[in-house]
């Protein structure tokens, strides 16, 4: 970005990385914002206060963190006219650059528009605003590219991107040891399971209700725990319809999660509206895939960070957060021409956004209060968690 002061005068320079480590540490939209309602020579002195910092002192040093880096650069800048009244401390409290919104889809062939695969991600642009973005791509294999080639560009500008997605990253307490998996923790084991057992083409031709009826044979020897199929791909082990309801013994029907975000279907619902089951089996290898290539870069939430509030601090060095989230806990008001989940992606970013923002985000990733120490415990290890349940 360059800001002149006039003809002749010297540009102010700000180079790519330095830009990804500014926006990572605090947020320019709200800071250019306030600059463009001053004159230019004073947005350009603030920006040259800027430069001066960046270019010299221990700020410059790899080894010191964005968020220290951040606030190297920006103290020239608490003193400049131009933007004294700027929150700093609130605005540096913002733990993400970018939100990163999935709205799955179970589709069993290419697909666009309503009841496909929408991307919404809100990011920074050029002049460091934010700036929302949506993509409908026609295939999950589609759809997986584009989410890791976001990330690995919000990565390579040193911002940190809040990923969420609308099917289950954990299944109902008890499913580990009902398939006899050692693996651990059982999260891992379940995510491992249902990898080997799902087929999906780049076509989106897909296994899942067989993947479905092969977990209720080895669960059961019925068509239950899963159930929901067009009549034609009816099976011994899972059928059209409920076939009986949840009772002592079985595993449970809801997760604690959607106990606590109300009207939440059951993850075992494989088929008609809001079948999250479907979605499930079809998403979770994605997500697991998306997380291994990233290794240590990437943490699934609440599995890796623990289901407690976040801090600056606790994400160091972490590019991406993986989450589970629920567009129904939010009421979305569409703009013209957009689709109900092109509307619900684009409101959840900003949703998540606007949280961040106030300081509120970060407390959304632990439990409710008085939450006992046995639901935390499966919460962390087996089942997972909805944001904002």
């Amino acid at each position: 970005m360059a800001l002149g002061q006039g003809p002749g005068a010297g540009e102010v320079e700000i180079e790519d990385g330095d830009r990804g480590r500014l926006a990572k540490a605090c947020p320019f939209d709200r800071m250019i914002a306030t600059e463009h309602s001053r004159s230019d020579d004073a947005r350009t002195q603030s920006l040259v206060h800027a430069r001066a910092a960046i270019t010299t002192g221990p700020a410059r040093e790899e080894r010191v963190s964005d968020r220290a880096y951040g606030r190297a650069a920006f103290g020239a800048l608490k003193s400049s006219p131009a933007v004294s009244s700027f929150d700093w401390e609130r605005q540096l409290a913002r733990l993400f650059n970018a939100y990163l919104i999935v709205d799955w889809s179970a589709a069993a062939k290419p697909i666009t528009g309503a009841d496909s695969v929408w991307i919404g991600v809100l990011k920074r642009d050029v002049r460091f605003r934010f700036a929302f973005e949506a993509h409908n791509p026609a295939t999950r294999a589609e759809a997986e590219a584009m989410i890791g080639a976001i990330l690995d560009d919000r990565a390579k500008r040193r911002e940190r991107t809040l990923l969420g997605f609308d099917f289950a990253l954990g299944l109902p307490r008890g499913l580990t040891a009902g398939l006899g998996l050692t693996q651990t923790p059982p999260w891992k084991a379940v995510w491992s399971e249902i990898d080997k057992r799902v087929k999906d083409r780049k076509d989106n031709v897909n296994n899942r209700f067989g993947a479905a009826s092969e977990i209720n044979r080895r669960l059961t020897g019925g068509p239950f725990p899963f159930w929901g199929c067009p009549p034609k791909d009816a099976l011994t082990t899972l059928q059209p319809k409920k076939t009986r309801d949840h009772g002592p013994g079985d595993l449970p029907e809801f997760r604690f999660a959607e106990e606590a975000a109300k009207g939440a279907s059951p993850v075992w619902k494989m088929y008609y509206n809001g079948s999250v089951g479907g979605q499930t089996l079809l998403g979770i290898p994605v997500a697991k895939r998306l997380a291994e290539a990233r290794a240590d870069r990437l943490k699934v939430w609440p599995f890796e960070t623990g289901w407690k509030a976040l801090s600056e601090a606790e994400l160091d060095g972490v590019d991406a957060v993986m989450a589970e989230i629920y567009p129904s806990l939010i009421k979305p008001a569409a703009l013209p021409g957009e689709v109900k989940d092109q509307t619900q992606v684009r409101c959840l970013a900003e949703h998540f956004a606007r949280l961040d923002e106030q300081g509120k985000l970060a407390a959304m990733f632990g439990p409710p209060a008085g939450a006992a120490a046995e639901r935390v415990s499966v919460v962390e290890q087996e089942e997972g968690w909805i944001l904002g349940a």
